[in-house]
């Protein structure tokens, strides 16, 4: 099933880097990446489904409650010759009812709905009282 850009975002988010549940978390990374998928952010780069899946345990690990939410639409090119899409989302990430700790931007790449890459990028926390 071919999914677009946004949702597969989601499912980057929610079921992947958000999953508490190994299983769960393996599960939904077969179903939206490509085999083999990068993964870039500022700390490593990381090769393959079964690094990401890894490192987005470890990293669900350090902050077992938080949750992540994404804060603006999803942007979204398609590339028609490359057969590709990238998508853009800004999102925050905290425990339920506190402020976020912490705020990134993904831009993910997919072609023939699963995503190949995913580049992240720590962004400041949005001001609340604007």
């Amino acid at each position: 099933m071919s999914q677009d850009i946004a949702t597969l975002i989601d499912r980057n988010l929610q079921g992947v880097f958000g999953e508490g549940d190994a299983a769960l978390r393996r599960a939904t990374a077969a179903e939206i990446y490509a085999d083999d998928v990068v993964f870039v952010e500022p700390h490593g780069v990381y090769r393959g489904r079964d690094e990401v899946v890894r490192t987005a345990g470890v990293i669900r690990a350090k902050h077992p409650s938080f949750r992540y939410e994404v804060i603006a639409p999803v942007e979204v090119l398609r590339d028609a010759a490359l057969h590709q899409e990238i998508g853009r989302a800004k999102w925050v990430s905290g425990a339920p009812g506190e402020p976020p700790a912490y705020a990134g931007t993904d831009v993910v790449l997919a072609r023939d709905g699963r995503i190949t890459a995913i580049y992240m990028f720590f962004d400041g926390l949005p001001d609340p009282t604007h």
